[in-house]
């Protein structure tokens, strides 16, 4: 027997980004995760999911497994920064929110990251 996924199944994760609304800013925590967020840019919420994006968004809203910051000042998912790289296999999606986390915070964006 194959140890490999089922066909269709191996590529099934994905990146997200969630815009948080600006007053995520007044959280002493995020605002010292981001020394050095750029004024006028976005405030972010970067993470992975074995779920299509819109979904995930949904449980996040609806409080299933859920990000405070999402819960609470989540607006909308932001494809346009993401879904060049959708779907992937599990480990490059770890990878990548990592990676789009870090490139996000370089440009000035205020980032949480899961």
């Amino acid at each position: 027997m194959s140890s490999k996924a089922p066909r269709g199944r191996r590529n099934h994760h994905h990146v997200y980004v969630v815009e948080l609304d600006d007053r995520v800013w007044n959280e002493p925590r995020f605002r010292k995760a981001n020394p050095d967020h750029q004024l006028g840019k976005p405030f972010v919420y970067v993470g992975m999911t074995g779920v299509d994006p819109d979904l995930r968004f949904d449980k996040h809203k609806a409080g299933i497994q859920a990000n405070r910051y999402v819960i609470e000042y989540g607006l909308r998912l932001l494809p346009a920064l993401y879904a060049v790289y959708n779907p992937m296999p599990y480990r490059a999606a770890c990878e990548m929110e990592v990676e789009l986390a870090i490139a996000l915070r370089e440009a000035g964006y205020g980032v949480w990251q899961a």
